[in-house]
């Protein structure tokens, strides 16, 4: 029963990660990291004007999508990019995470990342992160969203910015989540 959850939450995640990892080469991959980085900014402005102004003064920015699926235990992954908002320089990433504890959902998630230092932006486009949470009820469907989707947090010199784009979940969970370069794509 196990293995067939596994086996099954895989195969979801792999569905709902999109078309980003089915691209035919690296510059249609970076293409559409680019896009969807910059959609989500400008939802994020919407939704809190003042992040603009926030994010251009930082030393530097990150954003992610990831998609997941959880039922005790869970996982998500996804990708995104780093600017360097000094030089310019775009680092491509991704990122995964493994949770376990009551909660049960599906869904993808967007996250902002707004660095307070270079030397926090620095850390984390050079190592990566690692760091654990927990979770809420939410849901989120198109534009429309109900219950704690929408949260913020100051982690390692930045603040992070998240909300539930799309799917449902429920209960509270300890998760960890691992940021890298994509070597493939930088």
């Amino acid at each position: 029963m196990k293995s067939r959850l596994i086996a099954a939450s895989a195969a979801l995640l792999l569905a709902l990660a999109g078309t980003s990892g089915f691209a035919a080469t690296k510059a249609e991959k970076q293409d559409e990291l680019n896009k969807a980085a910059q959609s989500t900014l400008e939802k994020f402005y919407q939704s809190k004007p003042e992040l603009e102004g926030e994010v251009k003064a930082s030393p530097g920015y990150a954003v992610f999508t990831s998609y997941g699926l959880t039922f005790l235990l869970g996982g998500a992954g996804g990708g995104g990019v780093a600017k360097d908002n000094h030089s310019g320089k775009v680092t491509y990433m991704s990122m995964a995470q493994a949770s376990a504890g009551p909660k049960i959902g599906i869904g993808s998630t967007e996250m902002l990342m707004v660095f307070k230092t270079p030397a926090a932006y620095k850390r984390f486009v050079d190592k990566g992160w690692e760091f654990g949470g927990a979770g809420a009820a939410s849901a989120g469907a198109g534009k429309h969203k109900a219950g704690a989707g929408e949260g913020e947090k100051f982690v390692n010199d930045a603040m992070v910015y998240t909300y539930t784009k799309n799917g449902v979940e429920f209960g509270g969970e300890f998760a960890g989540t691992k940021f890298w370069k994509d070597k493939g794509l930088n």
